[in-house]
């Protein structure tokens, strides 16, 4: 990058530091260290989520620590922040699961709060976990200074019984544990090895469906995500982002000139064509509108139909981040992606390079079969579908990868939100045929829109992820695999027609036609949603900071933004 002549480097934070008038603001930061050379350089904030409730983001101030030596050598001053993360594997199946999407709200507002307030210059984020891998470049896009995201990285898969195992398989086993298929000491065993060190899930679960996407987008620099996290060379990409940002700032190279409508076409491409998380479409869709970028729920089908499924990650395939890695990485998708002529190649990116220009450069591991040629896809089309109908008819989102049905027709079993799901599944009184509705689990409705993980995987762990499906208002885990609906829009106390849904009613799930229906009339169902009510919540209470912040989202087919 060739810095413009005129651009001051300190082009927001001189208003904080420099002249007699801000002789008190200098002295603050001198009595934490900062010299009258470090507050003549240009000002770089290092924000991350480094947290002790879980080991996605726990590397973070590691991380953070290398890309501020990287900024420093490259002729800045760093100031280092933190925000909130919560874990949605941890929360997941209890009120707490309710903060999990609001999170990435609040994570976006701090980081551009202290930003726009302490006016940095440029600015990295650290990410981990999975909201906060959206809500920091929700905040670069609404802060539009030069900057980048760095992913923390993916943790290694843990050992049991001589297989490679994620958390996904513990969420399974709970359902086997019901079954009666396993031990509880195995059940124990096998909870005590799958998650082995720092790092997110180790699957295309939403966590590295993000890191992909964000890195496909252009905002992450090329072959950094999949670096694991504790992988001593995580340290030297670190380094590396810290002095690529200075560049980005002599450049003055912003998120806007990266963040574009082609742009966001390849991150969902990558989506597609690696079997990735439906949240996905919720992440990009806000990204999107953070940016100013015009971008609709039916382009995300277009350009799935268009992507061959190429990537054979868990959760319905056989690998994980780790491999993905050892295989070439994403750069190695990306030149898949751009063989299969879904790649918009002139989109830029952060290192000053095309994104075609780093798929060319993209190193394949002889014999590696994580990521298939173009001419022998695992499937033609993307890992998920858009799926319009009469119970959803502003949209709803299908995961396709990992299974091979297309269409399901079944008798609803309906329940008033995920405990009572949860509890019948337990009860093994799910049955073969059946379409399990979960709803009051949306935005408005859950508050919070929840993750389902718990209910869909015990039902794959009870034998049942052939034979039923799943629809609900609320969200799906990147880990969930199966035939399963989510994101049902509008939600049910919004007067979606999932409001209208009873136990027994025919629906009909058909990813071909794009429609989820249900086998009543038009004025049966409004008759039917104007006599609903949301009954009270199955777990009896949200605790007062959730039921508040909330309020804060808005409709699934919008992503759930803040509104």
């Amino acid at each position: 990058m060739n810095a413009p002549t005129t651009f001051d480097l300190k082009h927001r934070s001189r208003a904080l530091t420099d002249g007699a008038q801000r002789a008190a603001a200098r002295a603050y930061l001198h009595g934490i260290g900062y010299s009258a050379e470090d507050l003549a350089k240009p000002i770089v904030g290092v924000a991350h989520s480094w947290i002790e409730t879980m080991p996605c983001n726990f590397n973070n101030r590691v991380l953070a620590a290398k890309v501020k030596d990287g900024i420093r050598a490259a002729g800045g001053t760093p100031m280092e922040l933190n925000t909130i993360a919560i874990s949605d594997g941890i929360t997941m199946g209890t009120a707490g699961m309710r903060a999990s999407l609001v999170s990435r709200e609040l994570i976006a507002d701090s980081i551009e709060l202290v930003a726009s307030a302490h006016r940095f210059d440029a600015l990295v984020t650290i990410s981990g976990c999975d909201k906060t891998i959206p809500g920091s470049v929700m905040a670069l896009a609404r802060l539009n200074i030069p900057g980048l995201m760095l992913y923390g990285g993916s943790i290694r898969p843990g050992r049991f019984k001589g297989v490679d195992v994620t958390i996904q398989q513990v969420f399974e086993a709970v359902g086997e544990y019901a079954a009666g298929k396993i031990s509880e000491e195995e059940l124990h065993a096998l909870e005590e090895a799958a998650s082995p060190g720092a790092g997110a899930c180790g699957g295309q679960f939403t966590a590295n469906t993000m890191a992909m996407a964000f890195e496909a987008l252009g905002i992450s620099p090329a072959g950094s995500s999949m670096v694991p996290a504790e992988d001593g060379r995580k340290l030297e990409v670190a380094e590396r982002c810290g002095q690529l940002v200075m560049d980005l700032l002599r450049g003055d190279e912003r998120p806007s000139d990266v963040i574009t409508k082609p742009s966001l076409e390849n991150a969902i491409a990558a989506v597609a064509t690696s079997g990735g998380s439906t949240n996905g479409v919720l992440h990009l869709l806000a990204v999107a509108r953070e940016m100013g970028v015009p971008l609709d729920i039916d382009e995300f089908d277009a350009i799935s139909a268009r992507t061959p499924l190429l990537c054979d990650l868990q959760p319905g395939g056989r690998y994980v981040a780790t491999d993905l890695y050892e295989a070439g990485g994403v750069p190695l998708v990306l030149k898949r992606m751009a063989e299969a002529g879904v790649l918009n190649a002139q989109a830029k990116t952060v290192s000053g390079k095309t994104i075609g220009q780093h798929a060319e450069e993209a190193l394949e591991t002889e014999g590696q079969q994580v990521v298939r040629p173009v001419d022998d896809p695992l499937k033609p089309r993307g890992g998920f579908a858009i799926l319009h109908g009469n119970v959803a008819p502003d949209g709803c989102v299908v995961k396709l990868a990992g299974h091979e049905r297309t269409a399901h027709t079944g008798p609803a079993k309906v329940f008033e939100g995920e405990e009572p799901a949860m509890a019948a599944v337990l009860a093994r009184e799910i049955e073969a045929g059946d379409v399990v509705v979960i709803r009051g689990e949306g935005p408005a409705g859950g508050p919070g829109m929840r993750e389902m993980l718990s209910v869909t995987a015990a039902l794959v762990g009870e034998g049942l992820g052939d034979t039923v499906a799943l629809i609900t208002d609320g969200r799906f885990s990147g880990a969930t695999h199966g035939f399963m609906v989510a994101h049902i829009a509008p939600e049910a106390v919004r007067g979606g027609p999932i409001a209208a849904l009873r136990d027994g009613d025919e629906l009909t799930i058909d990813a071909e036609e794009r429609r989820v229906d249900v086998a009543l009339s038009d004025e049966e169902i409004a008759r039917r949603i104007s006599a609903y009510r949301q009954p009270p919540r199955a777990d009896g209470y949200v605790e007062v900071a959730i039921q508040k912040y909330a309020k804060l989202v808005g409709s699934a087919a919008e992503g759930a933004i803040a509104r």
